[in-house]
């Protein structure tokens, strides 16, 4: 399934989504995605079931998509090496620092920090630039959704804590950035700012999307590539940082654990930044299109 959170009028509602008709099922009786996600295997079945009687049928383009879910925590890691790479050398050419080298810990175990899940946006949502940056830039990535409850997770039974994957957008500003990365710790004001994080346009459940660590990633610049990838090239793919993260740790139904920029997924990689207005589209294989234009 494809599962939205929309407004069509009378307020947020989840839905499941027809790509192929341009439709979205309100799902009657669910008052949240999290609802949804809480409830597990049972809640899904009914959920499916919702969708197959096409009852409270809307068009898609007449409603206006939001973020799928409220996230209770998000975690963002750091698990493409290209992108390490690129942007420790971009970085150092913003500040006349020297670049850093990938450190050994960053191949012994997945590498993360905590982002805000209360400046989380959608799918058309305008990102608002913060008034201290001068270098906004848009963030590729892939997300699961964690969608059962547990810990010391082992990684062979991890990915069955995924309840279902959509894309991010981790907008960043890159001058606050490269600053206060200088204290050794971080991000801060570089990644938290209203309307900084952005998910969606849905979550595909994990069922339906397969395999993770296969799809092609793509971004785009008022219609113009700059970025392109694949989650193949992950160093630490899902299973091992969802089991990672859970040591002595409870992972909870709701929580968002980002990829991190695939490589060449930003345009600090390639010099170049956003400008007034422009508007940025990532695509991922087997999700969709998320489009957002960045306002100051």
């Amino acid at each position: 399934m494809k599962l939205a959170t929309f407004d069509a009028g009378a307020g947020p509602q989840p839905g499941a989504v027809d790509v192929d008709h341009q439709t979205i099922v309100a799902l009657v009786g669910f008052q949240s995605m999290l609802e949804l996600i809480d409830g597990g295997e049972s809640a899904l079945q009914v959920a499916r079931d919702l969708e197959r009687r096409q009852q409270h049928v809307h068009e898609l383009g007449s409603v206006r998509l939001l973020a799928p879910l409220a996230p209770r925590s998000i975690r963002d890691c750091l698990v493409f090496e290209e992108h390490m790479r690129n942007a420790a050398h971009a970085l150092a050419r913003l500040t006349g620092a020297e670049p850093l080298s990938i450190p050994p810990v960053w191949y012994e175990q997945p590498i993360y920090y905590k982002g805000n899940p209360h400046s989380v946006v959608g799918h058309e949502a305008d990102v608002r630039w913060p008034r201290y940056s001068k270098l906004m830039d848009y963030e590729l990535e892939l997300a699961a959704v964690i969608g059962r409850i547990g810990v010391d997770i082992s990684r062979e039974r991890a990915l069955e804590h995924v309840f279902g994957y959509t894309i991010f957008n981790d907008a960043s500003a890159r001058d606050a950035q490269g600053r206060e990365m200088a204290g050794q710790l971080g991000p801060a004001k570089g990644k938290d700012f209203d309307t900084g994080n952005v998910l969606g346009p849905w979550i595909v459940t994990a069922d339906e999307l397969g395999d993770p660590h296969s799809l092609t990633m793509v971004a785009r610049v008022n219609g113009q590539e700059w970025s392109r990838g694949s989650s193949s090239a992950m160093h630490h793919p899902f299973d091992a940082i969802i089991a990672f993260i859970s040591q002595c740790e409870t992972l909870h139904p709701g929580e968002v654990i980002g990829s991190g920029t695939v490589g060449t997924g930003c345009g600090l990689e390639r010099g170049r930044f956003l400008q007034e207005g422009d508007v940025v589209e990532l695509e991922i294989e087997r999700i969709g299109v998320l489009r957002n234009r960045f306002v100051r």
